[in-house]
């Protein structure tokens, strides 16, 4: 099992958190992902981090698709990954409604569709093995709508690439979602994976292999999970629990929410649905509250550094190929990377 770092939404902090990435790069931590919402952009990141470290892999976890055009991506892979020596691993996200059409402006649609659409369009600009052209439901390159100016023409671009293949990750939790990336990507970047309950996924992971006639495990399972260090186990969980409530109570509507729905594919059905109702209702304390041990200390890493170091073997023997550890610890790093070793 490989290790990465995840250093969230980093852009107005990024001086304090270089000194954990430069770390990162010179003990042999394998890869280091950056994210974007509707703050900081994850590009502009990677291409600061990138002129800082030598050998580290550089993930995006994720680029939100609906925030840039296909072609608009694979010039951006493209250019950051030749700046980097090869070092990109592009991962995308549809993102959620709220962001996509209160941030973005553009509706939200269907995301399996587009998703499918968007990674052919991407990789088709990268390979340049012919000029571009798509035709389908989101998409159409060049454009050919009541509106275009007729004047549009397949183009094949004009930078060549380092690599003509550029893995893409995609992140995803409903079973849909799952399924299409087992087909299509190179990577999965799910959140909240529990080793003890990762056959919820098994089902859908075949599906997608079988439809896109690959071998089972031909998808890197890539997992950021939660770090939390020190001597007391509550008040580690208790620095995690604030975030698992929000997910699991607020990110999405009462009938729609693939977070919630996942705590109770992991058999927290009840808890699950008080969190929900106390966070929707305006009562966050007790959403928050009501989290439960049980479930932190199965998506998460909390505690001693000795007890973290026992838990990884959970991990160790689990589908994961990359853990990408969400923590600002230097100590965790170290640990771990000797502990993986």
């Amino acid at each position: 099992m490989k290790l990465g770092l995840n250093i969230g939404y980093s852009g107005a902090q990024m001086a304090d958190v270089l000194p954990l990435v430069t770390l990162a790069d010179r003990i042999g931590i394998d890869s280091v992902w950056t994210a974007e919402a509707y703050g900081s952009d994850a590009v502009t990141v990677l291409s600061y981090v990138a002129g800082r470290t030598e050998r580290i892999a550089l993930g995006s976890a994720i680029l939100q698709m609906p925030a840039r055009t296909p072609a608009n991506t694979a010039m951006t892979a493209m250019t950051l990954d030749a700046l980097s020596g090869g070092r990109l691993l592009l991962g995308l996200g549809v993102s959620g409604p709220q962001v996509v059409e209160g941030w973005h402006g553009v509706a939200y649609g269907k995301p399996l569709a587009r998703t499918r659409e968007y990674v052919e369009i991407v990789r088709r600009a990268i390979a340049r093995e012919e000029p571009l052209t798509f035709y389908g439901e989101h998409y159409q390159i060049p454009y050919a709508g009541d509106d275009a100016t007729g004047l549009g023409k397949p183009l094949k671009s004009i930078m060549h690439p380092v690599r003509n293949h550029i893995p893409i990750y995609l992140a995803a939790i409903g079973p849909s979602n799952v399924a299409l990336t087992a087909e299509i990507a190179d990577g999965w970047l799910p959140i909240f994976y529990a080793p003890e309950h990762e056959g919820v996924f098994d089902e859908h992971l075949q599906a997608g292999y079988e439809a896109g006639g690959r071998q089972p495990g031909s998808c890197e399972i890539a997992v950021t999970v939660m770090v939390a260090a020190g001597d007391d186990i509550d008040a580690c969980r208790n620095r995690l629990r604030p975030q698992l409530a929000l997910y699991i109570g607020g990110m999405g509507s009462r009938d729609k929410n693939f977070y919630n729905d996942l705590a109770v594919r992991y058999g927290y059905e009840q808890t699950a649905q008080t969190i929900q109702d106390a966070y929707l209702d305006g009562r966050r304390d007790e959403a928050i509250a009501a989290v439960p041990d049980e479930l932190i200390d199965e998506v998460a890493l909390v505690g001693p550094i000795e007890r973290i170091v026992d838990r990884v073997e959970a991990w160790k023997a689990s589908h994961v190929d990359t853990m990408i550890l969400g923590t600002d610890q230097p100590e965790v790093l170290q640990a771990l990377r000797d502990a993986i070793d």
